[in-house]
């Protein structure tokens, strides 16, 4: 099953191919994400997080619903995967 995950928008940062990137903490784990369907997010946004892209901005009390229940339903194993040094 494909899933969207919510998380929260943790910094934007310049790309070397022209395109929105940044970090996003899904529950205190930060992945690099893709913001070209959401260039408007800023800081402190929610957002629905599908394989790496940005896809839409969630209301933070609906989007910490969502990943609680992800978490209950042991959704979230993907999310442990180790990310690659910055700068590799």
């Amino acid at each position: 099953m494909c899933l969207g995950v919510p998380g929260k928008v943790v910094r934007l940062e310049p790309s070397a191919v022209d395109m929105p990137m940044g970090v996003v903490s899904f529950g205190g784990i930060t992945k690099e994400v893709c913001f070209a369907y959401t260039p408007e997010v800023v800081p402190g946004d929610w957002v629905l997080v599908h394989v790496g892209f940005a896809i839409s901005r969630l209301d933070e009390d609906h989007a910490l619903e969502v990943f609680r229940t992800l978490k209950e339903l042991g959704e979230l194993s993907e999310l442990d995967v180790p990310q690659p040094a910055r700068g590799s």
